[in-house]
């Protein structure tokens, strides 16, 4: 942002404190003190700090070989942070998937870099070769497994192998332009992957598995978390039906993928229902112990190392502690980016009215319905340039919105987001840009380059959903 004046100066001031916060934000949220605060590793036994209903320490001197399977935009940092802590290197071997190849890498892992948003080659051929690698597990095998935000694109396979590339990636390009929350997009997903919705963990059949999540999803819902490749499927047919047809998919989708979906007899196998039955019996709070088919050392392990709420805790901090009066809310979470920003902005006008410096902070994903041929944005400059067209009612003032994915990539672009205040429509206008058009094209991340007011980070290395923040400086 370049401003001359000095109301300019302080907007320019702004600017750069949201900034901050929402880098601060980020800089919080550390993998390794995440790691360090629920695992120990102790010579040859790993150890789980956060009592839960799982064993308290597992012996990995049981275990021949231990596998490591990583997926997501965290799947790097994730595998250097275990390689730091767990020592043992005997009969360790690993898949890696994530949006870029790491610099540092291991001769044990092979290394993928998939498609996001949409998935590429690599994407099927990691989903293969941990497969592959996954046949060798026995009970006599750990497989731990890495799974942060973005799995879904960045690691897929069709579950029918006459599905191609270009199919698979228009199946995905449709479920993200349709307008659904990412639950019932990754329902669908799932009903069509060979590695989602505990398939990838069906695949170890009696190995001693363990996953270390890092969400990109709503907690209540971690079975979304690329698609779920540990966790059982919940989704019942019907309800994959229902979203069909609410969302008019079928008749969008290539002909291959149609045709998989208007199957009569899915292949949900009475295998996959039998190895998952122990785990679906706990959360239903039965009685597991004659639904035993497979018998591992040690039950399944999940533990959650980060989330939403940590980036969003984060963010409270750092403006409580810039001096601003802040308040917290998530309630429009997975609304349209319409809807929500209306939501946010009614909330923050009242906020401001009472308290002239403060700061309205809501975490979690806003969806976006997009037209066929979409221009440069994603949902936070969306968003973002929302809130812009009704700040412009209020010249003069120091308020700011900034929007942005904790994973620094928003849509198709490679901005994390972007900041709008009450001069964003005004100079948008002064540069030759018509900022209705550019909503209405879902063409925003022009418009916001060309006033410097982009949030560019590069990969950060987490994907802990958006972060919102409605800002007040008038106190």
């Amino acid at each position: 942002m370049t401003t001359t004046g000095h109301a300019g100066v302080e907007m320019e001031m702004l600017h750069e404190t949201a900034t901050g916060i929402f880098l601060d934000a980020i800089e919080t949220c550390s993998i390794e003190a995440a790691f360090d605060r629920r695992l120990r590793f102790t010579g040859d036994t790993l150890e789980r700090l956060i009592p839960g209903d799982t064993p308290a320490s597992i012996n990995l001197k049981d275990f021949r070989r231990i596998f490591v399977i990583a997926i997501g935009k965290a799947a790097g940092p994730m595998v250097e942070v275990l390689g730091k802590r767990m020592t043992r290197r005997d009969g360790v071997r690993g898949i890696c998937c994530s949006v870029s190849i790491p610099e540092k890498r291991s001769w044990r892992f092979r290394y993928f870099e998939g498609g996001h948003p949409l998935p590429n080659e690599g994407s099927l051929q990691a989903a293969k070769a941990a497969l592959a690698l996954l046949e060798q597990a026995h009970r006599d095998t750990l497989v731990i497994y890495l799974i942060s935000g973005g799995g879904s694109a960045l690691f897929d396979l069709p579950l029918d192998p006459s599905i191609s590339l270009d199919d698979t990636i228009a199946f995905h390009r449709v479920l993200l332009g349709c307008g659904a929350p990412i639950a019932e997009i990754n329902a669908l997903r799932k009903r069509f992957s060979a590695v989602k919705g505990g398939r990838l963990a069906q695949a170890a059949g009696e190995a001693t598995q363990i996953s270390l999540l890092l969400p990109d999803v709503p907690i209540r819902a971690l079975d979304a978390l690329s698609s779920g490749p540990t966790i059982p499927n919940a989704t019942t047919e019907a309800e994959v039906k229902d979203l069909l047809a609410k969302y008019d998919l079928l008749a969008q989708f290539p002909a291959s993928v149609r045709a998989w979906f208007e199957r009569e007899n899915p292949p949900e196998t009475r295998e996959r229902r039998g190895l998952w039955a122990p785990l679906m019996a706990r959360i239903a709070h039965q009685d597991s112990a004659s639904a035993r088919v497979h018998s591992p050392r040690y039950p399944a392990m999940f533990e959650l190392l980060l989330s939403s709420h940590d980036l969003v805790e984060g963010a409270r901090a750092h403006a409580e502690a810039a001096g601003f009066y802040t308040v917290v809310d998530n309630g429009c979470d997975d609304w349209d980016y319409a809807d929500a920003a209306q939501y946010l902005l009614e909330r923050f006008h009242a906020l401001r009215a009472e308290h002239g410096r403060c700061c309205l902070i809501s975490g979690g994903e806003v969806t976006v319905k997009l037209s066929r041929e979409p221009g440069a944005g994603g949902r936070n400059q969306q968003f973002a340039l929302t809130c812009a067209l009704e700040l412009a009612r209020f010249a003069g003032h120091r308020l700011l919105v900034l929007s942005a994915g904790s994973d620094g990539i928003d849509g198709n672009t490679r901005s994390a987001g972007a900041i709008a205040d009450t001069a964003t429509v005004s100079r948008a206008r002064s540069f030759g840009y018509d900022p209705e058009k550019s909503l209405a094209a879902f063409d925003a991340c022009p418009l916001f380059t060309a006033l410097g007011d982009t949030v560019v980070t590069g990969p950060t290395g987490h994907n802990l959903r958006d972060l919102r923040l409605l800002i007040a400086d008038e106190g």
